[in-house]
């Protein structure tokens, strides 16, 4: 119920109006504590002379950001752009031999950037892999799969594997482990697929095609094979209408974006501040809130403008790639969170949903959650922060589950259906309120630090109580309110009809912040969110 409920206008407007103060006024916090700290001893390494005439520092804290658009931008741009021109050139001349090229290119690009022996590297891996897939068993291809992947993420093997890599190049540990971290699981999806082909087997020239694709290989999204070998080998090349025009406005969107951060990022250094433990004891609950939703929401346009890239060079070369992910802003309850559909898609489709059957049976699914869980905290590497993340995450999933089960009990249903509509939208936007700041403390805890997420939950609840958490769960509330209000026109649209259908299953996604590096939770992290078959909208 609600999902159409319409608010009365005045009621949104009084939403919008407090939304905006409230954002505002956090937003002059942080810019205060930033323009009076920047000279900072913490911050004298992440804190770095920006843009000569903006006359401001820059919080440089995120190296994958200026490895992207500022210290390596021209050596990625170089390698994307031979990767486009050679692509369309075969397509033009022999459009059936584009996948090879794209593979023959993916080698030679891996080669010059990380050497033969790193090359060498990945071939023995999906060698093996390939090797195992023959036998076609799932079980023993995710046990090669998962156990090739811990090589990764333990001593000694991920030593005796990196001494492959020799040289100074500066990027040589991030590439290493994202280069083959993605290749794992690009293999595990090769060996699956290749599993459930009832005549014969792929080749093993498909599975270096599959991953040699130079877009994907080092920093996603993963796209499963099944997916990437119908569009790779598809002859028809023809475009849709306004096709190109859209791929041209997505592209220069993500260059205004890239253009906005940076800009951004000379007033408010979100990125430095959390690392000061001393200054956050100073700063008010405003400025320490928004700080840490302000982490997430960067996170989210980190992952957006990076895959966006990748996407749009996929795009020309007719492939689908995973969608973008869905604003954080957006995220308020755990089945719809996801950062990295790319990941997502590769765990519902051969964990979640292969475990979770109908997703009817509560133990289906709380077994099926912790076997993603499981698998997600072996992608990030094993360690506390890790565990802990993974751990309040399944919980909250869990529980989110329960509860909906719950209330779909009687009394609740014949109390809700007595109520209007529209206050049936309001009583749910209170219990999103909570769901989604939980979602927020889930995941700074990746984003930053376990210190960081303490101070920010004791800020919130215990030292601010009454007055910030009441006042920080309003403004909250307000913008729950506004994106219903986004899905209810979305609604109409999609489904004239005033009477909803009813709900499907719940799925069970990973809510976690991006990674191009599976090494370091640090960086970043990626995210699981069911398939639309098994979606459940909650409000």
């Amino acid at each position: 119920m609600g999902v159409k409920a319409a608010l009365p206008r005045y009621e949104l407007y009084l939403y919008n109006v407090v939304l905006c103060l409230a954002t505002l006024w956090a937003a002059k916090w942080i810019f205060d504590v930033s323009s009076s700290n920047s000279n900072r001893k913490s911050f004298k390494s992440s804190v770095q002379p920006g843009w000569y005439y903006s006359g401001r520092k820059m919080d440089t804290a995120d190296v994958e950001w200026m490895m992207w658009f500022s210290t390596f931008r021209e050596h990625i741009i170089f390698a994307l752009s031979g990767h486009v021109i050679f692509g369309k050139i075969c397509s033009l001349l022999a459009p059936q031999y584009r996948s090879l090229v794209f593979m023959v290119y993916g080698v030679l690009a891996v080669w010059s950037s990380m050497g033969w022996a790193y090359v060498m590297l990945i071939l023995s891996h999906c060698v093996l892999l390939y090797s195992i897939s023959l036998v076609k068993l799932r079980w023993l291809c995710f046990t090669a799969g998962l156990s090739t992947l811990a090589t990764f993420k333990m001593e000694p093997f991920i030593s005796w594997q990196a001494g492959f890599v020799t040289g100074g190049f500066e990027l040589r540990p991030l590439l290493f482990y994202a280069g083959c971290g993605f290749t794992i699981m690009r293999c595990m999806s090769f060996a699956l697929e290749n599993c459930e082909r009832k005549d014969g087997n792929y080749s093993i020239l498909e599975l270096l095609k599959y991953n040699f694709y130079l877009p994907f290989f080092y920093f996603g999204p993963i796209m499963t094979f099944d997916k990437f070998y119908v569009q790779a080998n598809n002859p028809n090349l023809t475009r849709k209408d306004g096709e190109m025009w859209n791929i041209s406005i997505q592209a220069l969107l993500h260059l205004g974006v890239i253009i906005i951060v940076a800009v951004l990022l000379h007033f408010m250094y979100i990125l430095s501040i959390p690392s000061d433990m001393k200054l956050l004891k100073h700063i008010s609950d405003w400025a320490l809130v928004g700080l840490a939703y302000l982490n997430l929401l960067y996170d989210w346009v980190k992952a957006a403008v990076m895959f966006g890239v990748i996407n749009t060079v996929s795009k020309l070369d007719h492939l689908e790639p995973p969608t973008p992910p869905k604003c954080i802003t957006l995220l308020y309850v755990f089945s719809e969170a996801h950062f990295d559909r790319g990941i997502n898609d590769f765990l519902c489709k051969y964990v979640y949903n292969y475990l979770g059957g109908k997703h009817e049976n509560i133990l289906d699914e709380l077994i099926a959650s912790l076997c993603t869980y499981g698998i997600m905290a072996l992608w990030l590497g094993p360690g506390w922060v890790v565990f802990i993340w993974a751990f309040l995450n399944c919980f909250g999933l869990n529980f989110e589950l329960w509860t909906v089960k719950f209330f779909t009990m009687e009394p609740f249903i014949s109390i809700e259906m007595a109520i209007s509509d529209s206050m049936s939208r309001r009583i749910r936007a209170v219990f999103n309120t909570f769901n989604f700041w939980t979602i927020v403390l889930y995941n700074v805890l990746a984003l930053n630090s376990l210190e960081f997420a303490k101070l920010v939950a004791k800020r919130l609840l215990l030292k601010g109580f009454p007055f910030t958490t009441i006042t920080v769960m309003f403004v909250t509330y307000c913008l729950i309110q506004l994106i219903k209000e986004k899905e209810r026109r979305q609604a109409l649209i999609d489904d004239p009809d005033p009477i909803p259908p009813p709900p499907p299953p719940p799925p069970a996604p990973v809510t976690a912040p991006t990674s191009t590096d599976p090494s370091s939770i640090q960086m970043d992290t990626t995210a699981v969110q069911p398939t639309e078959t098994s979606k459940h909208k909650a409000e």
